[in-house]
């Protein structure tokens, strides 16, 4: 594919791919915090009305492979274009919604058109900059999530008070249009050249089996705090997750031409990459999760406090992510991504000395320590698993990259959950979070904290045996190695 441009063209189609990354993830804040306004409306209860956030995210999830090997064989400008064309009508029709059960199926669809778009974003952002300057645009693609993740459920928050729930969905769909217009008029074509052009053949089987195994997962991990690990749903979930994700790997390596090729994984600073990844949202993600409910319930902080603080710590991995994204071109990658892990792994640690009686400082300084460590880690760990595979693989592996986060992301709440609602019960008090969300007595709140630090104890444990793996696994140049061409996936004609 033909990257030469100007920079001023760059930078425009930069902007515009930015702009839709930024609306999709305020669009997953926004719903959120629309939650408790679309119950009231529709007098729904909670479990019901949670599906119009777990259809969204269950529906990127499974998107995101197949939409990144569709991108890759036809073009990733249209199926990002038909992403945001899915996601604005869908906006509207969530909006015009008469029934909570309709709102769920249409909320699915909506996230459908986001997965379509976040397979193909990274890989737009990476093949608009030559290679010298990945980890620079990864940086700034990083701290747009941030700001994202920031200014969204901000956003939503104020529209949704002005004028109720259904403007969080027509806000999104407007930008949403925009997004559209923008990348039609600044982002190249992205077709695949004549020499990249390959036969359309799609993995079907391999897209079925892996929309499986991640509804199965992702209903497990999602019910598995509620319902009992050792409840029959969650067992069979789990069955079945196990079974069809084996028919998965087992029906992808004897494909010639598979949805994931699973001999990437062969390379070495792929799989070091990835497994990085997996173990870093794991052992952050749950921390972003449970803060929340110690800051307002313990601390007795309001909601505008809690997202103001939750704010400064964002802005911190926006101002972190560029620099460190912009220095590992130049000096390899491993010190930013072991230094990432250990400035996180020092956050989740002080947010493990957390008592009831705690100054707030220590609550904030702890989340400021995870983001400049999230920042830090993930520009030059993205920058190096794509720079190990072929450019006509970028997006989905991009993909891939997205659902390695939203797995490792929903297993490290599910764990975390289990952590404290298991200490909880076992000091005798109600094995829920629901409990201390209603403010419950000063021993409950006790049994809650505990439980908090031995889950920011079981996180901070898994990130110190990501940082021995990812030393271990990777010389100073990770990464960044002259001369060695990306692992190219050779398929059948």
């Amino acid at each position: 594919m033909t990257q030469v441009r100007t920079q001023r063209s760059r930078y425009l189609a930069f902007s515009a791919i930015l702009f839709g990354l930024f609306t999709v993830v305020a669009d997953h804040g926004s719903i959120i915090i629309a939650l408790p306004s679309i119950a009231n409306h529709f007098e729904s209860d909670l479990p019901t009305t949670q599906w119009v956030s777990i259809g969204y995210v269950l529906a990127i999830s499974i998107t995101l492979l197949p939409m990144g090997r569709l991108a890759d064989l036809v073009g990733r400008k249209p199926v990002y274009v038909t992403g945001f064309i899915v996601f604005a009508i869908t906006g509207v029709m969530a909006g015009f919604a008469p029934s909570i059960l309709t709102l769920i199926a249409v909320s699915t669809l909506h996230g459908l058109g986001a997965g379509m778009t976040q397979g193909t974003a990274m890989a737009m952002v990476v093949a608009t900059f030559p290679q010298s300057e990945r980890g620079k645009v990864l940086g700034i693609y990083m701290g747009v999530v941030g700001a994202g993740s920031v200014f969204g459920p901000a956003a939503a928050g104020m529209v949704i008070g002005a004028l109720g729930w259904p403007w969080a969905f027509f806000g999104v769909s407007v930008l949403g249009l925009i997004s559209m217009v923008l990348t039609i008029a600044f982002v190249e074509s992205g077709r695949p050249s004549h020499e990249e052009a390959r036969p359309f053949r799609f993995d079907w089987v391999g897209a079925a089996l892996v929309a499986g195994t991640l509804i199965a997962f992702l209903q497990a991990m999602t019910w598995a705090p509620d319902l009992g690990y050792g409840s029959a749903y969650i067992i069979l979930a789990l069955a079945a997750a196990a079974s069809l994700g084996a028919g998965f790997v087992a029906w992808e390596l004897r494909s010639s031409h598979p949805l994931l090729d699973l001999r990437l994984f062969g390379n070495r600073i792929f799989r070091v990459g990835v497994v990085s990844s997996f173990i870093h949202f794991i052992g952050t993600t749950s921390a972003w999760f449970l803060m929340p409910f110690y800051l307002q319930v313990v601390l007795r902080y309001t909601p505008g406090e809690v997202g103001l603080m939750t704010a400064i710590s964002y802005v911190a991995m926006m101002i972190v992510g560029p620099i460190s994204g912009r220095l590992s071109d130049r000096l390899g990658r491993r010190l930013f991504t072991v230094g990432g892990l250990l400035f996180t792994t020092a956050g989740i640690l002080t947010l493990s000395t957390l008592k009831s009686d705690s100054h707030v400082a220590i609550a904030i300084a702890g989340m400021i320590m995870q983001s400049v460590g999230i920042g830090a880690f993930n520009p030059p760990n993205n920058g190096a698993i794509l720079g190990a595979v072929a450019n006509e693989e970028h997006a989905v592996i991009s993909g891939f990259l997205n659902l390695v986060r939203n797995s490792a992301s929903v297993t490290s709440v599910a764990i975390a959950t289990a952590v404290v609602t298991i200490t909880m019960g076992t000091m005798g008090y109600p094995p829920s979070l629901a409990a201390v969300s209603a403010e419950g007595s000063a021993g409950l709140l006790d049994a809650f904290v505990t439980g908090l630090r031995y889950a920011y104890w079981l996180m901070a444990a898994m990130l110190i045996v990501g940082v021995v793996f990812t030393f271990a696994g990777t010389s100073p140049d990770f990464g960044l190695r002259r001369g060695k061409r990306p692992l190219a996936v050779r398929r059948s004609d």
